[in-house]
């Protein structure tokens, strides 16, 4: 290697912009698709309107690169770790977020954010004590847990997936399942296949955004794209801070402390993804530390300013494990760069006349990977009687009892309190969670359950 990109490989070594920009934008263009994607779900899940949706965007952006520069920057020893990573708006809640806006949408789309921005407020401050206690806690979530949950997530998201590629969230939407809508996600997913598996270098790190532009061409080309928004909204805008509010439900918080935690573990499986692929070594406990007290700080300060819950994302790990580039100043173009994306309105309007079944077929290869990533975590420990009992029941009570609820619900029949609906019956992910977690304790561990 040159020596003069030998400082790239450092983490503190000077560079110039000429060598950081490609790199940083390499980053901006892996974590963008899965950074908006989740935000266009929940808002039209939620009902907002294109105003309210473009400000979502703009602070999913903002908080993404936020977060990003406080976890690196963080002057205080137990918030942040100065690791080469990237924070985006995450997939994990997007089930529960949806289920809630199902379940609350007699209150109305700006109190739903609300509702949801309280329990991110509630469940970070609880993970930042999981986080300061990690080492008390971490043994009660091993990978058998942690796996099920992450492939209760994917599968969970699946439908999410379809429903978009038919047309939108809702199945009763004017047009729904036309053969245009088909068609048009029909090739997005095949440019997205093309991307992944026959592209090399950036062409398949990006395949996610590469395939959302080739279906929005062809979305454009076929009249369903409507630019008349973008021309109208301004250049540059400050978002107000507490602009959608914050409302406590606690059925809502019960289910996202929940997800905070599961999260959690994820990160560290990220972090360490990123120690190991770009510095060959385990990220240390105070690094492990660090990260998850200051993701959860980053997720109280964004109930505050209006972004919705982020996490590490596993993407931009990944090209720190191929590229081996871990200087801090790399990241920090990046998130300056998401930044600005997100102070300008014109953009995330953009964002925002990307179509249904655009979304939908590019995304289902994220839902699929995270799904594979559970399946990943359960199987570095035994598929012994013990520990496949625990990941099928659990998955099994979980979506099981979803869809009696969801049955129910349509049906107008009551057996259970509203809140208890929303905390346990809206998303098969709480549930799941829950009986793994509690199934891993009372259900004693043999030697050869053990990894």
């Amino acid at each position: 290697m040159d020596k003069n990109y030998s400082n790239l490989f450092t983490v503190d070594g000077p560079v110039s912009l000429k060598q950081s920009l490609p790199l940083a934008f390499e980053h901006l263009i892996a974590m963008i698709a899965g950074c908006i994607a989740p935000t266009l779900i929940f808002a039209g899940a939620a009902g907002l309107d294109y105003a309210n949706s473009v400000l979502l965007v703009q602070m999913s952006l903002i908080g993404s690169a936020l977060t990003t520069l406080l976890i690196i920057l963080a002057p205080v020893r137990l918030i942040g770790n100065k690791l080469p990573m990237i924070y985006g708006v995450s997939f994990s809640y997007v089930p529960t977020m949806i289920a809630l806006a199902n379940q609350l949408e007699s209150l109305g789309s700006k109190n739903i954010v609300a509702i949801v921005l309280g329990a991110q407020l509630i469940a970070a401050i609880v993970s930042f004590v999981f986080g300061f206690a990690l080492k008390y806690v971490l043994p009660y979530f091993p990978p058998l847990v942690a796996g099920t949950v992450v492939l209760s997530i994917g599968l969970s998201l699946y439908p999410v997936a379809l429903n978009y590629m038919g047309g939108g969230g809702d199945v009763s939407m004017a047009g729904w399942g036309s053969w245009e809508y088909w068609f048009i996600a029909a090739v997005t997913l095949v440019a997205n296949i093309i991307f992944t598996h026959f592209g090399k270098g950036m062409v398949s790190l990006a395949s996610v955004l590469l395939s959302m532009i080739v279906g929005y061409i062809l979305a454009f080309f076929m009249g369903y794209v409507d630019l008349s928004p973008v021309a109208e909204s301004g250049w540059f805008s400050f978002v107000s801070p507490m602009y959608f509010g914050i409302k406590f439900e606690p059925s809502a918080i019960a289910a996202f402390i929940i997800i905070f935690i599961v999260t959690c573990i994820e990160g560290i499986g990220d972090m360490n993804s990123t120690t190991i692929g770009g510095m060959n070594r385990p990220a240390t406990s105070d690094e492990l530390r660090g990260g998850i007290m200051g993701f959860s700080v980053a997720n109280i300060l964004g109930a505050f300013i209006g972004t919705l819950p982020t996490s590490t994302f596993s993407q931009n790990a990944g090209i720190v494990s191929i590229n081996k580039v871990i200087n801090k100043k790399v990241f920090i173009t990046s998130s300056i760069m998401i930044l600005i994306a997100g102070l300008v309105p014109k953009f995330s309007s953009l964002l925002l006349t990307i179509p249904y079944p655009v979304i939908g077929g590019a995304t289902i290869s994220v839902f699929a990977a995270i799904t594979m990533n559970g399946i990943r975590m359960i199987t570095t420990q035994p598929l012994s009687m013990r520990n496949t009992y625990i990941v099928g029941v659990s998955v099994a009570i979980g979506f099981g009892f979803t869809q009696v609820v969801t049955a129910a619900h349509n049906a107008g029949v009551t057996f259970m309190p509203e809140s208890l609906e929303v905390a346990i019956g809206s998303s098969p992910v709480v549930l799941t969670t829950l009986f793994a977690f509690i199934m891993n304790i009372v259900i004693p561990e043999k030697e050869e359950d053990k990894a």
